[in-house]
């Protein structure tokens, strides 16, 4: 007999024996008959009562001879005796009465089982939502990816500008995935995977949905942190539910944002377990990877910043193919991005997109974006109709410096101080050749620290420096501090940020540029950023390949660079006091100097002269 035969026999017993205690209790009831009080104590007085039990509210017996009904069990509820002596006095027909507390008894029970049990499922509503885990316990497993069918992405490739050959290279899946039948027919296969690397900002995500709406297909979009939970497992599961609902949409698109969230290259911390749920999770992506035809419709589309902490398995062939660089726009693609955001705003005569891209070298599409809100802003601020050029040019300087901080009130001496360090800046700037020009020097606080400011923005999109180069950026960032010498004949905490920069400058010079004749053509330090970092993350602690005796002589090199390059500064600014003197009492009297009066104040300096005296 199987497991299932007994369990269906034993229902069946006690569904018998169920319904023979039923039907017990209702004869025992219908045998039984309830008669007023009053009533039993004249069967009482007639003799005709057999026996009787007593209980403290009842009195239930047998009659010796039966009732009109034919029964002759009885029962009745207790009066009061003295209470039923004086109501016989007067012949009312009586019978007790029991105040009935099962609902007050009932309530006294559930109630605080309820409170409890709503209390219990209020919290764990709470934590679960705080965890991510919407609904229930047993939806902790299901994919949290949204999905976007092709009216809800709302993005073609005609709303993504400046990336014009990362587009070019998804065209291909988007006809794949149109037509994924047709597209093999030489033998050729699509890749399972297209890994979107640049930048934060640059569009990787606006890319993968134009890709979703120009093929219209179902888009399903999640981020590689959300597969992570504190459950071992959920994870795991969430990836493997994940690609069975993308399945059952081919063609479709499943976009990771953040993968290197999820897809962290294993063994980098050898001391936290090699089990975690993290590699879990990131072995059953590798395992799905694997597992579905290119030829079924299904894309992979992945976005990251950080490539290079992915873990190699991820990039092999067969799995994440190709990858596609989204970098910051040149000149050309900052002009189409501004175009796509300018539409939104009302623009004056004067602005022009290709004067803007010229201020914003180095911006990403989320900088432009940001850029052309700003402006509006400010324009909206001031009342204005229209945007105009000012409002963008006051918009770059808010960027870059940060914002104005007017009531931060210097002293005197302290103006006086700013004044000459920063046009020290600018006299330095427009001396060198090669030096990006200056747009604005003013001595108005800006930021969290900065008492003044120096703005310089390249014209052109630069790819590489020759060492002269960047020697002339360095005595560029050197002036100020050369210029406190000249004047005060002592030095001032103004200058640690461009100590800093300039030491940095000196130190790759020397170790990853191999621009010391001492140390020769040798690389000696790796880049300590990510090749996408916008800037460097200080490191605590950095390997080196190079014994005590080379870190010395690198230290030496680096001193000596920075002496000789502030050398020359100061002899190229002592040469120009003149014009050092009169630069800073008319920036002390207008507080900012723009391009057009740095040009008029410059024009006595013979850019010939000092050129032959470096």
């Amino acid at each position: 007999m199987t497991k299932k035969t007994r369990f269906n026999i034993g229902y069946a017993i006690a569904a018998i024996f169920g319904v023979l205690l039923i039907q017990y209790f209702f004869s025992m009831a219908t045998q039984i008959a309830t008669i007023p009080y009053s009533e039993f104590q004249e069967l009482l007085r007639a003799g005709k009562v057999a026996s009787v039990g007593v209980s403290d509210n009842f009195v239930q017996g047998t009659l010796k001879e039966p009732l009109a009904d034919g029964r002759t069990q009885f029962v009745t509820t207790r009066v009061d005796p003295e209470f039923a002596r004086e109501l016989d006095k007067y012949g009312v027909r009586y019978t007790g009465r029991i105040e009935s507390t099962f609902v007050r008894d009932l309530l006294s029970w559930i109630m605080p089982v309820l409170l409890f049990a709503g209390l219990w499922w209020y919290l764990g509503r709470r934590f679960a939502e705080a965890q991510g885990l919407t609904g229930s316990l047993m939806s902790i497993g299901k994919s949290k990816a949204k999905i976007y069918v092709e009216s809800d992405t709302g993005v073609t490739f005609a709303d993504v500008a400046g990336i014009d050959e990362a587009k070019e290279e998804l065209r291909e899946v988007v006809d794949f995935l149109k037509n994924p039948a047709d597209y093999g027919r030489l033998g050729g296969r699509m890749p399972k995977g297209v890994l979107l690397v640049g930048p934060p900002g640059t569009g990787k995500t606006l890319l993968a949905k134009a890709v979703a709406g120009e093929a219209k297909v179902p888009f399903f979009s999640i981020s590689g942190s959300e597969f992570v939970e504190m459950f071992v497992g959920v994870g795991a599961a969430r990836v493997r539910d994940l690609f069975q609902q993308a399945r059952q949409k081919a063609p479709a698109i499943i976009f990771i944002d953040e993968l290197d969230a999820l897809g962290r290259a294993r063994g980098i911390a050898p001391y936290a377990g090699g089990h975690d749920e993290k590699e879990q999770t990131l072995n059953q992506l590798l395992v799905e990877l694997d597992g579905f035809d290119s030829r079924s419709g299904l894309v992979i589309l992945a976005a990251t910043n950080r490539p290079e902490i992915l873990d190699p398995a991820l990039l092999r062939a067969g799995r994440f193919d190709r990858q596609i660089l989204v970098d910051r726009p040149d000149k050309k693609g900052r002009i189409q991005i501004l175009r796509v955001h300018m539409n939104k705003v009302k623009l004056a005569p004067d602005v022009e997109a290709e004067k803007v891209a010229e201020l914003t070298p180095g911006f990403t599409g989320a900088d432009l974006a940001n850029l052309v809100n700003e402006a509006a802003l400010l324009a909206t601020r001031r009342g204005a109709t229209a945007v105009s050029m000012s409002d963008f040019n006051d918009a770059v300087e808010r960027i870059v410096a940060g914002l104005e901080k007017r009531n931060r009130l210097l002293n005197p001496k302290e103006r006086e101080i700013v004044a000459y360090h920063e046009m020290g800046h600018a006299l330095m700037a427009l001396a060198l050749p090669g030096a990006d020009p200056v747009r604005k020097v003013s001595i108005i606080p800006r930021g969290i620290g900065a008492l003044g400011y120096t703005i310089q923005r390249p014209t052109e999109d630069r790819f590489l420096m020759t060492q002269d180069e960047l020697e002339n950026k360095m005595a560029v960032l050197l002036g100020g501090r050369a210029a406190e010498l000249i004047v005060f004949g002592h030095l001032s905490t103004g200058a640690a940020d461009d100590l800093r920069r300039v030491t940095d400058i000196a130190r790759s010079m020397v170790t990853r540029y191999g621009m010391s004749e001492k140390l020769g053509h040798v690389a000696y330090d790796r880049d300590p950023r990510s090749f996408l970092a916008t800037q460097e993350v200080p490191s605590p602690a950095r390997d080196r390949d190079y014994a005590e005796a080379t870190a010395d002589l690198v230290d030496q090199e680096v001193r000596a660079m920075v002496e000789r390059i502030f050398s020359r500064t100061v002899a190229l600014l002592k040469e120009q006091r003149l014009l050092l003197e009169r630069g800073a009492r008319e920036l002390l009297e207008k507080e900012t100097l723009n391009e057009a009066e740095l040009k008029e104040l410059t024009s006595p300096l013979r850019r010939s002269a000092l050129q032959a005296a470096r």
